[in-house]
C-alpha cells in the first residue's frame, strides 16, 4: 500500500487527511525506519507494509470503534506506537497515553511526538501489570487498546483494569482471535468486562484475517489484578 492508496484507502471509510496529517505519516515512516537501524522497532520497514500492516492497521480499529466519543486512550505495550499514535493523527483531539517496558522505546516515542508535533500524549516507562495497580492510572481511561502484545487472556488483565467502569477495551487480534477469546472467556468476566461486540474482516491488498473485539467495562475489577510482573504471562486466568 503506497502513500496514495493509503490516502484513498481511508477516505473511503470517511476520514480525509489533511496535508499536514500526510506529512505526520511520512515523518513518521522516515523516522521508524532510521530509529529501527539502531533498535529493534519492527521487522517491516518498507513503505509499503509500513502503510499497510502498522499504518491502516492500527487505524482500523476505529472503522468499528468510534474514537470520537472519546477523549483518553491508554495504549499498552505499543512498542513504536501502535495502534494508537496512528489512530491519534486521525483523531488530534485524543489523549494518548503508551506505556511500554522498553525505555528505548519510550525515547523513540518521545523523540516521535516532539516531530509530528503531537499534543496530549504521554509515554510511561513501566511493567503493564505495576501500571495497571497504579493510583494514578488504574480505572481512569474511557479505552484502553492493545496490539500484538500477548494472548487475549493475558490481555485483559494488562488492559481492563485500566478502564473505567462504562468504558472499552478495544482488542486487535490476527486470526487466531476467536480461538483466543474462548480461552479467555473467564479472565475477562473476572476482570469486570463483557464482550460488547466483534468484527471479523480483512486487510485490504493481502487478505489476511484481523478481528477486533470491543469489551465493555460492566463492574471495577477486583484490586488484586492486575497481578505481579511476569505472573499473568506464566498463569493466565483460566
Amino acid at each position: 500500500m503506497n502513500e496514495q492508496q493509503f490516502i484513498e484507502a481511508l477516505k473511503e471509510k470517511g476520514i480525509e487527511l489533511s496535508e499536514t496529517q500526510i506529512a505526520q505519516f511520512k515523518t513518521y515512516f522516515e523516522l521508524l525506519v532510521e530509529w529501527n537501524e539502531k533498535m529493534n522497532l519492527t521487522a517491516i520497514t518498507d513503505l509499503e507494509g509500513v502503510y499497510l500492516k502498522h499504518f491502516y492497521d492500527s487505524i482500523s480499529a476505529s472503522f468499528y470503534f468510534d474514537f470520537t466519543k472519546v477523549s483518553s486512550v491508554c495504549d499498552v505495550g505499543a512498542g513504536a506506537g501502535f495502534p494508537s499514535l496512528p489512530i491519534k493523527i486521525c483523531f488530534p483531539d485524543l489523549h494518548v497515553t503508551i506505556v511500554d517496558s522498553l525505555n528505548k522505546r519510550i525515547t523513540f516515542l518521545n523523540h516521535l511526538s516532539e516531530q509530528l508535533n503531537l499534543k496530549n500524549v504521554e509515554f510511561v516507562h513501566s511493567r503493564a501489570e505495576e501500571f495497571g495497580q497504579n493510583v494514578k492510572y488504574r480505572e481512569k481511561f474511557d479505552v484502553a487498546t492493545a496490539r500484538a502484545v500477548a494472548r487475549l487472556s493475558v490481555l485483559s488483565e494488562f488492559c481492563l483494569p485500566l478502564v473505567k467502569k462504562g468504558g472499552n477495551f478495544v482488542a486487535l487480534k490476527a486470526a487466531a482471535g476467536p480461538e483466543e477469546l474462548k480461552e479467555a472467556n473467564k479472565a475477562i468476566n473476572t476482570l469486570g468486562g463483557s464482550l460488547k461486540e466483534e468484527f471479523a474482516y480483512q486487510l485490504p491488498i493481502e487478505d489476511s484475517e484481523r478481528t477486533i473485539y470491543i469489551i465493555n467495562k460492566i463492574k471495577e475489577t477486583p484490586k488484586k489484578y492486575p497481578r505481579k510482573p511476569g505472573v499473568p504471562n506464566k498463569s493466565p486466568i483460566q
